[in-house]
């Protein structure tokens, strides 16, 4: 019996038509958008205001805290929610590498609340590092500071690894040659690098990542050194000890971390490296003078950092719980 013929290859024309729609689903599922969940989750926004603000309300540290894991999650390999996974007995996550013992735990309890809410509103459709990006945005607006778009549709990572964010992230100690080159190495410019670190106007820090300058660096005004030094004796006993990095404004979201660093009020060595070092100082003198272009490039910044490294389609999952991938 002779074999039946093979069917006739598809016309050129319908291979490029098909290859086009396969590329176009691709690019749609990958875009990012302002309203991404407005069908697949209407209750979306009221539901991240609502847990965000109980939040706050009951732990004020919390937008300093989030602000902070965001930066965290996002600088060192893209916003994906890795940060927020939690170890295993086979695997060390990045929320336990040495850099980020330190971030609290009132930002990871936001998350959880949130994501638990919106389970339950629309099942495995909002990704924790959506909920991550939207959470930092509206804290950072609730204490002052300058409202900015955030893009979503951002996929999570289905991964967390210590070793993989390994000299990814800024320390206090580090010289301002190492800091600029490695906010470059992800793509920010030095006034991008200024504009972020006017995070530092919220927060705190601990003691043990200052207290050994304060003796040693000529540049913490004396009687805020002597206060510093009064404020951290204990710490090496009390490990949680810390101290605002603004000491002015701590819980409000403004321009005077920058008036401060001219007058020896910076808490960090970094903090003082962005005012004597002459590649960032310009910068430090003008967002102490001019708030309005502080936030200005504050959110843009933010907004940038935010879509940095993302994973969108089928390179990322939408978790269920957000500190274990599915």
């Amino acid at each position: 019996m002779a074999p039946s013929p093979l069917p006739p290859a598809p016309p050129s024309s319908v291979v490029i038509v098909l290859l086009f729609l396969s590329s176009a689903a691709l690019l749609c599922e990958s875009r990012l958008s302002l309203d991404y969940y407005s069908k697949s989750c209407p209750s979306f926004n009221k539901i991240m205001q609502e847990t965000i603000t109980n939040k706050q309300i009951t732990s004020p540290t919390t937008a300093a805290g989030t602000l902070r894991l965001l930066f965290h999650d996002c600088l060192p390999n893209g916003c994906d929610g890795s940060i927020l996974i939690s170890s295993t007995a086979f695997n060390k996550a990045e929320r336990d590498a040495d850099i980020n013992l330190s971030l609290p735990g009132d930002p990871f309890d936001l998350i959880v609340r949130a994501k638990t809410a919106l389970e339950l509103a629309c099942p495995n459709t909002v990704s924790c590092s959506d909920i991550l990006a939207v959470a930092t945005r509206d804290l950072v607006t609730m204490l002052g500071g300058p409202y900015y778009n955030v893009y979503l549709g951002r996929k999570d990572s289905r991964s967390s690894s210590a070793s993989s964010i390994e000299g990814k992230l800024p320390k206090p100690t580090m010289g301002m040659s190492q800091l600029i080159n490695l906010f470059a190495s992800s793509g920010f410019s030095v006034q991008e690098m200024v504009a972020l670190s006017g995070a530092h106007t919220i927060g705190f820090s601990h003691c043990k990542e200052f207290s050994s300058n304060v003796g040693n660096d000529t540049h913490y005004n004396p009687r805020f050194a002597q206060a510093l030094r009064q404020a951290c004796a204990d710490y090496p006993k009390n490990p949680t000890l810390s101290v605002f990095n603004d000491i002015m404004t701590p819980n409000k979201f403004d321009n005077l971390y920058y008036q401060n660093l001219p007058k020896g009020l910076g808490l960090l060595e970094s903090d003082h490296g962005l005012y004597n070092d002459p590649r960032t100082r310009p910068f430090v003198e003008l967002y102490a003078k001019d708030q309005n272009k502080f936030f200005q490039d504050f959110a843009k910044a933010m907004q940038k950092l935010s879509v940095y490294g993302i994973k969108t389609g089928r390179r990322g999952e939408i978790r269920r719980r957000c500190d274990a991938v599915n």
